[in-house]
Order: C-alpha cells, then structure tokens, then sequence
C-alpha cells in the first residue's frame, strides 16, 4: 500500500512540472555584436551576417565612407539600411550580396506585387463596419415590425373587448 501512494505521489510531482509554464528566453545580441553607446557614436554597427547555410553570425563592424568590410570585402552601409533594435544598431546582410537588407525596398516590393498587408488591413475594417451597420438597420426594422404588431393585437383586443 505503501509503494502505491509513493508511486502516486511521483506522478502528481511529474504532471505539475508539465504543467508549469515555461519562461520564454527572450532574445539578446551575443556579446562580440553588441555595439554600445559609445561606439555606436562612432559609427559602429552590428552586422548581422545571414549566411548561406541558413546560420546567423553576429559581428561589430565600423562604418567607413558609408561602407562595412565584412569578409573581406565592402558592403553598403548607408543610413538606409541601418536598423534599430534597442537602441543598437543593426545592419542585416546576406553574405552572398553586397546590398543590406532594406525595408523602404521591401516595402515598395509588396505594393507593387500586391502582398501587403496594409490593403488587407484597409477591407477587414471595411467589411467590418458594413456588417455592423446591417445588423443595426435590420434590428431597427425588426423592432417597428414587432411593435406596430403588438398595438394591433392591443387595439384588436380593445374594440372586441378581449372576447377571442
């Protein structure tokens, strides 16, 4: 008997841990990209390196003539595709490419091939409002109905004295 409740309590131990909720890591620079104040006062930035591969490798690297050298070799560096996350600067760059990523280019992308979620955004709130409005106009229509029906039983029930 006794093996069984400790076997129980085993159990009831197990599923509590299960049922605990797990803290999410949030994320942080590695530490050799970390650009602080300072430095980012003198022009450095993290560069965010998407490798072939898929990796992701993180460095920092000083912006000359509008310029990172990454590899080797230069790779532009212009305010434009300079990212902020947490007051750290960011450039992120494909390592087969000597473009940044850019948002202004992505943006102007998505307008042009239609995948941008901001006209989607635009016929939701659309759709929306119109299905709200024709409910409240059918309720509107559906109280007269109701009530003209009602003061017409009344009015009936009046004149014939209430004998049905």
């Amino acid at each position: 008997m006794g093996e069984l409740k400790d076997e129980l309590r085993e159990i009831k131990e197990l599923l509590r841990e299960r049922e605990e909720p797990k803290k999410e890591k949030k994320f942080k620079i590695p530490r050799k990209g970390k650009v602080t104040p300072k430095k980012a006062s003198k022009g450095y930035v993290t560069v965010m390196k998407i490798n072939e591969n898929g990796f992701i490798d993180f460095s920092k690297e000083q912006i000359k003539e509008q310029t990172v050298m990454v590899d080797g070799v230069p790779r532009i560096a212009t305010p434009e595709y300079v990212l902020h996350w947490k007051k750290n600067p960011i450039v992120v760059l494909p390592s087969w490419s000597v473009k940044p990523y850019s948002p202004e280019e992505q943006h102007k992308e998505s307008l042009e091939d239609g995948s941008n979620t901001r006209g989607y955004q635009i016929l939701m709130a659309k759709m929306k409002s119109e299905t709200i409005s024709t409910k409240k106009s059918m309720g509107g229509a559906l109280k007269w109905i109701i009530g003209i029906g009602l003061a017409a039983l009344i009015g009936y029930a009046l004149i014939t004295g209430g004998k049905g």
